[in-house]
């Protein structure tokens, strides 16, 4: 495994994974605002499921998102 090229492909996934995740977030969040669906002081609860196929790798992350 050439270690240069397989950290270079994982940080350029994590942040294609961080940026989208983040726009789809706001895009959603302020939606449900306009739409009065949230009235922009809740606290959401957001899950990251990771998983990596070939070698059977799931990971999931939990937390809040708090709006104010």
């Amino acid at each position: 495994m050439n270690e240069d090229v397989f950290n270079e492909s994982l940080r350029r996934f994590l942040k294609k994974v961080g940026i989208t995740s983040q726009r789809e977030m706001e895009k959603a969040v302020r939606e449900a605002i306009a739409s009065g669906r949230l009235k922009g002081h809740e606290k959401l609860p957001a899950k990251m499921v990771l998983t990596l196929g070939g070698i059977n790798l799931t990971h999931e992350i939990s937390e809040e998102i708090e709006l104010g």
